[in-house]
């Protein structure tokens, strides 16, 4: 067996609608094709690959975390993300890793899942 890679993560969440909607604002994953399953949810798509998905009917209360730490994705566009969490008003961290220099930005969704952006050192801060 060889593992070729990340396949998606899925989200659990109280309100399915809110969370498409925070993913395709913030990180501009768009709603696509999902199958008929029995329950609430959405898949969000990336670059054609469904990358994350989000699964419904879940009480606030029962959603607690668990053993994963965090979701995170390579991305393009630095300046224009960190201007875009600014204006949706998104609470983050953007710092540079000593020895690769890779940004890394930081905040959480609105179900608590907390999220990781990655751009290569090359990129700049600035919008």
């Amino acid at each position: 067996m060889t593992i070729a890679g990340m396949n998606h993560f899925t989200v659990l969440t109280d309100d399915v609608a809110k969370t498409v909607r925070f993913y395709g604002d913030v990180l501009d994953l768009v709603a696509g094709e999902r199958p008929n399953f029995d329950f609430p949810g959405a898949w969000l798509y990336a670059e054609g690959r469904a990358i994350l998905h989000i699964v419904g009917g879940r009480a606030r209360e029962a959603l607690k975390p668990g053993v994963i730490d965090h979701i995170a994705f390579s991305a393009r566009g630095l300046g224009a993300t960190l201007a875009r969490l600014a204006a949706h008003n998104v609470e983050h961290i953007c710092r540079q890793q000593v020895g690769s220099g890779v940004w890394q930005v930081f905040f959480f969704d609105p179900n608590g899942a907390r999220v990781e952006l990655d751009f290569a050192a090359d990129e700049s801060a600035e919008a």
